[in-house]
């Protein structure tokens, strides 16, 4: 499968007829006024306009004794918030797990209750890159639940996981019958969508591995496609569009627009990809190691983008946690399962160090002894560490970006020297930070770059279907 991705040549696509709204350049903006906070609370809904009986005067205790009407007592009442939209985000064994945890990380961001629901026996779930995902709870529990949308992550054997779960087919069965949302990205339209009967009379897109076995007068080759009451998408590279484009459809375009904001979204024409200064070369004589350590708090897109991308080019990448546990609960409630425990993870020499971002998860980082030590050690001995969103802000607490340049995100960007804000990536040296979120691809594929050079990076990104220079 790898061989034949890395054969692949995406189309240059554009956005379905039937919805435009997620368009890049329906999303530009600009950035320098936005405040870290804002990412970690979802956007202001509005509620519905409804009539509200209220008054100027204080409203006065009706005694039990006193008979009433209707209309005798005057009704006073405050605005009600509208129901929570309620998302269903089933995975399972090698689940695409950039594609699940950016799905559940932008509904969640727009103000969704997202349900993570396993088809396995077990709630820990392995995906398709090795990263381990804890569900919130078994498909089977969900079985009597309505859902204003179901959406169906991608990957393989991940995809064929979920078709095969009878109680997973109900419930998408029930939801297209209720025409109510439901999308499916990557190989999940053909693997998944297809046998369930639920592609008919659909216009649909997916991954290009998989769109031989799409109806060819249905099949398109676009980013996104919206066709009633079904989205489709083609990869992990498109699922930030393919989210947006959900939540566009549950909470209209004006929210869509403001996750998309917080997202650090832009047209891709807008910002160069990445700036180096003092050029080294990035060069081993054995498979790279990478260490990615994480903490409660952290942002889970760039935990589970870095390692999955980095897999794909066959990087080493050893996740650890900080905390007690291997679990850790990330910025939005997702839970992730590291591999060792940094005491253990501190055994070994890596080539690269990478902090993710995320506030709170940031901060913990800073204080880990064991991880500081590390960091020192790294950049001591001349070898390349990095990071992305709010943790570019831990190396400089810790006097690693000394006569560096670097970015961030917009919100802790000010508290740094040397920054250049120009590009999505910066490199200097051996240092590489990024401004996070949605940039997180282009700060993978550009360490896999340093790494093995270009060929190997336009692999991966065929796979991703991920929009990457040629040359």
């Amino acid at each position: 499968m790898e061989s034949m991705l890395c054969l692949l040549s995406p189309t240059p696509t554009k956005l379905s007829p039937f919805k435009k709204l997620t368009s890049a350049s329906a999303l530009k903006t600009t950035f320098s006024s936005l405040s870290f906070a804002s990412m970690t609370s979802p956007p202001q809904q509005k509620t519905p306009s409804t009539k509200i009986l209220s008054s100027s005067k204080t409203s006065k205790t009706l005694s039990p004794k006193t008979p009433t009407t209707s209309t005798s007592v005057q009704e006073t009442s405050t605005p009600v918030s509208p129901p929570l939209k309620k998302v269903l985000v089933p995975i399972g064994f090698g689940t695409e797990e950039m594609e699940a945890v950016i799905i559940v990380d932008v509904l969640r961001r727009a103000g969704a209750e997202v349900i993570v629901a396993s088809v396995e026996p077990q709630l820990e779930v392995e995906a398709a890159g090795g990263t381990r995902l804890v569900a919130d709870t078994s498909i089977s529990k969900c079985a009597n639940e309505v859902f204003d949308l179901v959406a169906l992550p991608g990957g393989m054997p991940g995809s064929a996981r979920l078709r095969d779960c009878e109680v997973l087919r109900q419930i998408t069965s029930k939801q297209a019958e209720g025409k109510r949302l439901y999308g499916a990205i990557c190989a999940a339209p053909a693997i998944t969508l297809l046998p369930w009967g639920l592609l008919r009379r659909k216009q649909m897109t997916g991954h290009p591995a998989f769109m031989d076995k799409l109806p060819t007068f249905w099949a398109v080759a676009s980013k996104i496609q919206v066709s009633g009451e079904l989205t489709t998408s083609r990869g992990p590279g498109t699922s930030f569009e393919f989210a947006l484009s959900l939540v566009d459809q549950l909470f209209g375009e004006s929210v869509a627009k403001e996750v998309g904001q917080l997202l650090l979204m832009q047209a891709d024409d807008e910002t160069q990809r990445k700036e180096e200064y003092n050029k080294v070369e990035w060069s081993f004589d054995h498979n790279p190691r990478v260490l990615l350590p994480i903490a409660n708090g952290s942002e889970e897109i760039e935990i589970v983008a870095i390692v999955d991308i980095l897999r794909r080019a066959k990087v080493d990448v050893v996740v650890a946690s900080i905390e007690k546990s291997l679990q850790i609960l990330a910025s939005r409630g997702i839970k992730i399962v590291a591999d060792k425990l940094i005491g253990d993870a501190a055994e070994s020499v890596y080539d690269l160090i990478i902090l993710p971002g995320g506030n709170a998860g940031a901060e913990r980082l800073h204080k880990s002894k064991v991880l500081k030590k590390l960091l020192q050690e790294q950049y001591t001995a001349g070898r390349i560490y990095g990071a992305v969103c709010s943790s570019p802000a831990v190396l400089h607490r810790q006097g690693l970006l000394k006569d560096k340049r670097a970015t961030a995100h917009p919100s802790v960007v000010t508290d740094l020297n040397n920054v250049s804000n120009g590009a999505k990536v910066v490199i200097d040296g051996k240092l590489i930070t990024s401004k996070g979120l949605s940039t997180v691809t282009d700060f993978a594929l550009a360490i896999v770059s340093k790494l093995f050079g270009h060929a190997r990076t336009r692999c991966v990104a065929e796979g991703l279907v991920f929009d990457y220079p040629r040359s």
